[in-house]
Order: C-alpha cells, then structure tokens, then sequence
C-alpha cells in the first residue's frame, strides 16, 4: 500500500515542505530510499526501522521504498526521520477515517523512540503554513518554536509511542494492538518523560544575551564626533570604521550601536529569529529574539564561520547572517585574516551574500550595520611617540592589512583622539541612547516615505547610482563644492558616490530636504581615513 505524508527541511536560509512516500510491496525484505537524499536521510529510514521495533513493532519482511519529493531538491538533516516512520506506519497497516491526513511530521528519531530537537523549526512550520499544511506534529522539545507560526495546529509529542496512541483508533489490524511495550515504556518506571537535549551553538546565547542591560551613550564623555557618527551610520544603515588609540572608546561606541537602532517589528522578530532556528542557536526558553542582535566574533574567525558555511549538508548562517536586522562589530580590523575581510567585499558592495557549497548554490540579503575599529598602529599608541615604538614600515604595513578596496566601500571611516581623562573624570555624557534612537527613527521614517515602493532599496545606504541621482540632486553651490572636493582629494566615483549617501543620511537627521555644503562637507570628513592611508 502506498502511504504519502508531508514533512520540511531546509534549503539554503529558508525552508521547504516535502512529500514523504511510503510503498511497501511483496518480495525480498529490503529498504531503499530514493529522492536525492544525503546520507543523514538515508539513515534516518534505518533509525526510524529500529524505532518501531524498540516500540514493539517489528517490520514484515516486505519491500520498502521511501520517495522524497521533490526530487530535484538536496534533502539533508535529520528532520525526515519522524515522517518517514509515520509513512511506514500508514503502508503497513490498514488505516481507516485518518485525520491528519493533512498534517507534517518533523523530528530526528532516537532508536527508542523518542523525538528529538532538530534546527530551523521555525521556517519549517511557516512554510507549511504557507503550503495549506492544517497541523504538525513536532518533539516536545520544539514546541515552543512551532507555536509562533500562528493559524498552524502544533501536536507536540514525546515519543513515537505517543503517536501509537492517536494512531491506534484508525488501524483496523489487530497486530498493532498487540503490539509489544515499548524499551522507553519499560525503562520509565515513575511515568516521567525523558529529558531530551536542546542543541545550541557555540558562544553566547541569545537568553544570557537579551537579559543584559543594553549599555546607554550617557555613559560616554569626550567623544562627540565619535557618537555624531554612531548616530549617522545607524539612521541610513552605513558601514562604519573607527581608527584610534588604544582606549579611545572605540568598542564602546560599538556596543552601544544596537541600542539606538528602533525596536524591532513583530516581522523583523519573526525574520531574526527563523534564522537563529536555522543556526540552532534559538533557545526554546526564549522564544521570538525581541532584541536587535549584536555579534561581535573574535579576530580568529574563518571566512566559512563569517559567511555561513555547512554541516551535514544545510547551510549554517555566519555572523554576518545572525547580525541580521542589527550590529556585526568586528574590533582589531587588520588582525583578522587577509582572506576573510576581503570576502567582505561583495557584501558591502551589493548587499548579498552568495555561496556556493556542495554543487548547491546559497544567497541571503546582508541587511546589518557593519562596524568596525582598528589601533593606529600594531601598539595602538601613535602617534605618541613616548609610548608607541613602532617603525613606519611596521606602522604602514599594520594600517595596510585593510585594503584599499575594503576602506572605500566603508561608508564612514574615521579617527577618533584619545580621550583626555582629566577633562572628563567623573562626567556623564551630553545624549542618550534613546535621544538618538528617536532622532534614528525620525531620519528613517523620512527615507521609508522616500523608498515607498521600492523594493530593492529602504535605507539610504542600499542606494544604486540611478537612485543617487534621483534623490541626492545638488544645487549649483553644492555641486560646485563636490567637484572641487574631486578633484583635490581624487576621489574614486565608488568614493563620491559614498559621500552623497552619508550626506543625504545627514540631511535626513537635520530635518533638511535639500542636501547642504554643511552637510557634505561633514560626509567628506568621514573619508579623511581613506586619504591619510594611502597618500603615499
């Protein structure tokens, strides 16, 4: 008898719904299991075997097949497992007055039974509920995660041996009532479920990460500039670079970005949040990430672990994925490897990151504020040179670990003076954090009227050159200004174009509709760094 029943698994940064088909027939006592699968699939149909009979249920000596459509689709990961043990079910036995005929099944299978945790939940369930799927049947572990698809009917369940007991009304053959008690039955002599494992990720989690306070601007003192462009870069989603001396505040800075960024809607939650269920990394304590994410990965980092990379044949997001929606903070800048700053650059430039993994080929939208902070030099002292030691062929070398193509495509990169203790001890800062986050939302609500429409662009920094001349048109005096700044500085038109963005970002936080020379002369101040670099 043929049996079909629906499960998920993921594809790339999105999830897709899949037909398990089940025929058991007559002849040689043999499994076989077709549909472009992985090997972890392939397992999953000796799994889900062993599972039946550690449940009391051994198999006939039939024909199996199992079929996992669509077939042209890489199917990969443990998720199957559950389904196609349901589907085995539904073959053997004469199953009659079914009603979950229209319900998923998603789970890896213990060889006793029990249903266990897998990643990517979240999508799975959303795109089931996008296919018309009614219900799911998930783990226990994974309810918490199913619930938030709102409209999709979630059947949490410990064990296959809890789904015998719905299944038992509907089957007509006597031998499945006879069936034996289950090794998790015998095992459980005080009636409790079994503690399953929650898999995370390495690192912080995102509890421990939402229950700290957010740290708040106020806290800072003797670095206006520093928080001017902190408040520049999060109202038009620019990259920004901070080159200074040790101690000058550049980390501070950083962690308090996120904090001036506007509350994150009820989709952007939902968005966040199905990527860390891809990741592993969404705790089921936690629910719906309600914070904007700030991830700081440490210097170490592989290009593969930046960008997103595999296991067992899903793509597993990078940091530059889990920074979605907020802050990707990468401190000491040329202390990272060459390779991996300069995968940045496709990122920076068009906004997407494509990858191409095991003959599949992967792409997400980057739509985070990259930060970034380097030292003067290898000491981090110059130029006090009482404390910094350093040559200049060690001090070039150092600054030139960043590339030249690299520091163009940062939108606002510049110095920040070390600090003066004496003039700032015992003070507060002048703004905070939420005095910027309201002049942040009101600079963005003028660019979501500018953008209505436009589905490729919502912040000034994801401007194209058609939209740079539609919407940052100079005036004669203004233009005036840029050529000449043009040519004495030799900008690149990359560069240029840059400087109009941040500009007409500026503009949008003064209250201004017209772009001033005010206002571009302090985009251009934001390139000093590119010039002092690589003058010579």
């Amino acid at each position: 008898m043929l049996a079909k029943v629906y499960s998920a698994g993921l594809h790339g940064m999105n999830a897709c719904l899949f037909s398990v088909q089940v025929d058991e027939s007559n002849g040689l006592p043999h499994s076989l299991a077709v549909g472009n699968l992985s090997p972890s699939v392939r397992e999953g149909l000796d799994r889900a075997r062993i599972a039946l009979k550690n449940n009391g249920l051994a198999l006939p000596p039939k024909r199996i097949t199992v079929n996992i459509q669509p077939a042209d689709l890489r199917k990969s990961g443990t998720s199957f497992d559950f389904a196609i043990l349901v589907g085995m079910l539904l073959s053997l036995y004469r199953v009659e007055a079914y009603p979950y005929w229209n319900y998923a099944f998603i789970g890896e299978l213990g060889l006793d039974g029990e249903i266990k945790h897998i990643p990517g939940v979240l999508p799975m369930t959303m795109a089931m509920k996008e296919a018309g799927v009614e219900g799911v049947f998930v783990g226990m572990e994974d309810l918490n995660e199913a619930k938030h698809c709102k409209g999709l009917k979630v059947i949490p369940l410990a064990s296959v041996a809890d789904f015998f007991r719905i299944l038992e009304p509907f089957v007509k053959d006597n031998s499945f009532r006879k069936r034996e008690k289950s090794c998790l039955e015998e095992r459980r002599k005080d009636g409790k479920r079994p503690q399953s494992i929650v898999v995370g990720s390495a690192g912080k989690s995102i509890g421990e990460e939402q229950q700290k306070e957010v740290p708040d601007f106020l806290d800072i003192c003797g670095q206006e500039a520093g928080i001017r462009a902190c408040l520049i870069a999060a109202a038009g989603m620019h990259a920004l670079l901070f080159v200074g001396p040790a101690g000058a505040g550049k980390s501070m800075l950083a962690k308090r970005m996120a904090g001036i960024l506007p509350p994150l809607t009820e989709e952007e939650k939902v968005e966040v949040s199905k990527i860390y269920s891809i990741a592993g990394a969404l705790k089921k304590e936690v629910g719906l990430i309600q914070e904007r994410p700030f991830r700081a990965p440490h210097s170490a980092i592989s290009q593969a672990t930046l960008l997103g990379g595999m296991r067992s044949g899903n793509l597993i997001p990078g940091e530059l994925a889990l920074a979605t929606k907020g802050v990707l903070f990468l401190d000491e800048l040329p202390l990272f490897r060459r390779e991996t700053i300069e995968s940045l650059r496709a990122p920076l430039e068009e906004k997407t990151v494509v990858l191409s993994r095991l003959q599949q080929v992967f792409s997400y939208k980057v739509d985070c504020i990259l930060v970034a902070a380097m030292n003067p030099c290898p000491c981090g002292f110059f130029p006090d040179r009482n404390r910094c030691h350093c040559t200049p062929g060690q001090i070039r070398a150092y600054q030139r670990g960043v590339s030249k193509p690299i520091l163009e495509r940062m939108d606002i990169a510049m110095e920040l003076p070390e600090v003066d203790v004496e003039s700032v001890w015992g003070k507060k800062g002048t703004l905070s954090s939420e005095e910027l986050r309201e002049r942040v939302i009101l600079a963005r609500k003028r660019q979501e009227e500018r953008f209505q429409g436009n589905d490729r662009v919502q912040w000034n920094s994801q401007m194209g050159i058609a939209e740079v001349r539609k919407y940052c048109v100079l005036r004669p005096e203004e233009e005036a200004f840029m050529k000449t700044v043009f040519v004495k500085k030799g900008l690149s038109m990359r560069s240029y174009h840059k400087i109009l963005k941040v500009a007409r970002t500026i503009a949008d936080v003064e209250e201004e509709e017209h772009i001033l020379i005010a206002h571009l002369a302090e985009a251009v101040r934001y390139r000093v760094v590119d010039e002092k670099f690589y003058s010579n």
